[in-house]
């Protein structure tokens, strides 16, 4: 079962990966889930995103939603 967080982009990194910080303290790797992916939708440093987590690894997730 997947979890929704809310978090802010610290860093963009090579290969369409993000940094997002969840909590001001912890930071996942997250990619673009694909309807933003075929939308187009740009972001940037300093962007509030929903972050969907896996149970399986909670350092890795798929942004689902710009804020």
């Amino acid at each position: 079962m997947e979890r929704q967080v809310e978090g802010v982009v610290e860093a963009q990194l090579p290969s369409g990966l993000y940094r997002v910080s969840i909590d001001g303290k912890t930071a996942i790797t997250a990619h673009i889930g694909g309807g933003l992916e075929r939308n187009f939708i740009r972001l940037l440093v300093g962007d509030r995103v929903v972050v969907e987590l896996t149970a399986r690894d909670r350092t890795r997730g798929r942004i689902v939603r710009k804020r």
